[in-house]
């Protein structure tokens, strides 16, 4: 969702998100967009009826909320990798340990990280101090470099295109648990890294000029 008239402030987030986004690849400092979402966990309260020639599965109507999940989406649109970590909560200690394994174990090699995630109020260094001591907590701050998609301006987080893939594919029926649910997007990951899916994107900042201009604040010269 757009906002509803010139902003500056959404206009300068955007183009900085833009600018990132047109950055050729480079493995030594990959861009990594994060996103996450929830997944309501509901158990069948009579067991389904298995598929039969003719026959689709059936399920009763009827079904039991076992909670909810959720799910980080670590994606690097240019290398064409995901990685799903499945949670219980999304509080600052559960963003914080995903961020220590995305330094640590999945980009050891990366000289600086460049992250695009939105402004939720769990997203920022500030959660690293919260779950580590200070001198861990700054080593993984300064590996990585940090650009927010502006508000109602989701839509610039290529992981939330990841996460809308995976809803489709993935979680569109009944996950009774967590663990259930994590073998199933391992799968969904699996598959979808082997087939190494990028994102290719075009939109940039001379086209939000063109495209977007009536969200550009006018200019009265003196």
């Amino acid at each position: 969702m757009l906002p509803p008239k010139a902003n500056a402030g959404f206009v300068a987030a955007m183009e900085e998100v833009l600018d990132v986004y047109a950055r050729p690849y480079n493995p030594q400092r990959p861009q990594v967009c994060i996103d996450e979402g929830g997944k309501q966990l509901l158990g069948d309260v009579r067991a389904p009826l298995p598929v039969r020639p003719g026959t689709p599965r059936r399920e009763d109507y009827e079904y039991e909320r076992q909670g909810m999940a959720n799910l980080f989406m670590v994606f690097e649109p240019l290398a064409g990798t995901r990685r799903v970590e499945v949670t219980e909560r999304k509080t600052n200690a559960d963003f914080a340990r995903l961020l220590r394994r995305l330094v640590d174990e999945w980009y050891p090699e990366a000289e600086t990280i460049v992250l695009v995630l939105d402004n939720l109020s769990t997203h920022t260094p500030a959660a690293l101090y919260q779950a580590f001591e200070p001198a861990l907590a700054r080593r993984l701050a300064e590996k990585m470099e940090w650009h927010y998609t502006p508000k109602h301006g989701s839509w610039l987080n290529v992981a939330e295109m990841e996460l809308s893939v995976l809803a489709r594919q993935c979680l569109d029926r009944r996950i009774p648990d967590l663990a259930t649910l994590g073998r199933e997007v391992a799968a969904w990951q699996q598959t979808r890294n082997a087939a190494v899916t990028k994102v290719d994107w075009q939109f940039t900042t001379a086209d939000a000029r063109i495209k977007l201009k009536r969200l550009y604040p006018t200019i009265e010269l003196q």
